[in-house]
Protein backbone atom coordinates (compact mmCIF):
# COMPACT_ATOMS: atom_id res chain seq x y z
CA UNK A 1 0.00 0.00 0.00
CA UNK A 2 1.24 3.53 -1.11
CA UNK A 3 1.75 6.42 1.18
CA UNK A 4 -0.82 8.18 0.02
CA UNK A 5 -3.10 5.22 0.02
CA UNK A 6 -2.53 4.89 3.93
CA UNK A 7 -2.63 8.50 4.93
CA UNK A 8 -6.21 8.08 3.38
CA UNK A 9 -7.14 5.34 5.00
CA UNK A 10 -6.00 6.70 8.23
CA UNK A 11 -8.07 10.27 7.52
CA UNK A 12 -11.05 8.13 6.95
CA UNK A 13 -10.29 6.39 10.09
CA UNK A 14 -10.22 9.21 12.07
CA UNK A 15 -13.28 11.15 10.27
CA UNK A 16 -15.17 8.17 10.99
CA UNK A 17 -14.19 7.91 15.21
CA UNK A 18 -15.13 11.69 15.40
CA UNK A 19 -18.18 11.13 13.39
CA UNK A 20 -19.17 8.13 16.15
CA UNK A 21 -17.60 10.69 18.77
CA UNK A 22 -20.12 13.72 17.59
CA UNK A 23 -23.16 11.09 17.66
CA UNK A 24 -22.51 10.37 20.98
CA UNK A 25 -21.92 13.66 22.39
CA UNK A 26 -25.53 14.59 20.29
CA UNK A 27 -27.24 11.30 22.56
CA UNK A 28 -25.94 12.76 25.31
CA UNK A 29 -27.33 16.42 25.15
CA UNK A 30 -24.78 18.33 23.41
CA UNK A 31 -26.09 20.48 20.52
CA UNK A 32 -24.60 19.37 17.31
CA UNK A 33 -22.11 22.83 17.20
CA UNK A 34 -20.70 21.92 20.53
CA UNK A 35 -20.68 17.78 19.68
CA UNK A 36 -18.65 18.05 16.65
CA UNK A 37 -16.23 20.87 18.39
CA UNK A 38 -16.16 18.36 21.32
CA UNK A 39 -15.63 15.21 19.02
CA UNK A 40 -12.94 16.49 17.04
CA UNK A 41 -10.83 17.69 20.10
CA UNK A 42 -9.40 14.50 20.61
CA UNK A 43 -7.93 15.75 24.35
CA UNK A 44 -11.51 15.09 25.50
CA UNK A 45 -12.64 12.58 27.25
CA UNK A 46 -15.79 11.09 26.12
CA UNK A 47 -17.16 9.41 28.85
CA UNK A 48 -16.42 12.52 31.07
CA UNK A 49 -17.77 14.43 28.64
CA UNK A 50 -21.32 12.52 28.81
CA UNK A 51 -21.14 12.54 32.31
CA UNK A 52 -20.90 15.90 32.69
CA UNK A 53 -24.23 16.48 31.25
CA UNK A 54 -25.71 13.80 33.59
CA UNK A 55 -24.52 14.83 36.59
CA UNK A 56 -26.54 18.06 35.76
CA UNK A 57 -23.76 20.33 34.10
CA UNK A 58 -25.09 22.84 31.87
CA UNK A 59 -23.66 22.37 27.95
CA UNK A 60 -21.95 25.79 28.40
CA UNK A 61 -20.37 24.87 31.78
CA UNK A 62 -19.12 21.68 30.65
CA UNK A 63 -17.71 23.39 27.36
CA UNK A 64 -15.60 25.49 29.47
CA UNK A 65 -14.41 22.35 31.63
CA UNK A 66 -13.77 20.14 28.65
CA UNK A 67 -12.06 23.08 26.40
Amino acid sequence: MAATELRELEETELERVERWRAEELERAGYDLSAAAVLAASSGVDLHFAIDLLQRGCSQDVAMQILL
